[in-house]
């Protein structure tokens, strides 16, 4: 399964907006900035994070994103979804289906192996992204890159 960059951008965004105070939004354009990434394009990420409630917008002139829940009840999963969308990434056509055995037509689902092994690999890969929470790859971050937290903090509170 190919992702889109934009997974890479909101599950770092979302790791940074969790070492941020609470209730303290971060501008977008700041966290573009820091990586280097189209602001534009980043804030259009953060759309269907809103929508799928991963994060909140906050207007005004002290505005941007911040988690719309606690960091442990964020999944990466979470944010693929929301990103991606939710339909399998393996679409079984039923082309088994089309084989000149009438048994073989009627029971193309249960006989499909093919289908069968796509669908337990996809399986297995949400279940490992949804294991996986914000506030867990925040802490392991942080133990592995102890300076990283406070140079995306000081970062973000320059102006």
């Amino acid at each position: 399964m190919k992702m889109g960059r934009g997974v890479e951008w909101a599950v770092h965004s979302c790791v940074n907006m969790s070492w941020t105070p609470p209730g303290e939004p971060v501008n977008s354009a700041r966290l573009a900035e820091y990586y280097k990434l189209p602001a534009a394009y980043l804030n259009k990420q953060f759309q269907p994070l809103v929508r799928a409630g991963v994060l909140d917008s906050v207007s005004g002139p002290r505005g941007g994103f911040l988690l719309g829940r606690r960091p442990e009840n964020i999944s990466v999963l979470d944010i693929v979804l929301a990103l991606e969308g939710t339909d399998p990434a393996f679409r079984c056509a039923a082309i088994l289906g089309n084989v000149p055995e009438p048994a073989r037509q009627e029971n193309f689902a249960r006989a499909c192996l093919i289908s069968q092994t796509m669908r337990q690999a996809e399986l297995a890969w949400r279940q490992a992204l949804a294991r996986q929470s914000i506030a867990g790859l925040a802490d392991s971050m942080e133990r592995r890159f102890p300076e990283d937290k406070a140079k995306v903090l000081d970062y973000l509170a320059a102006d």
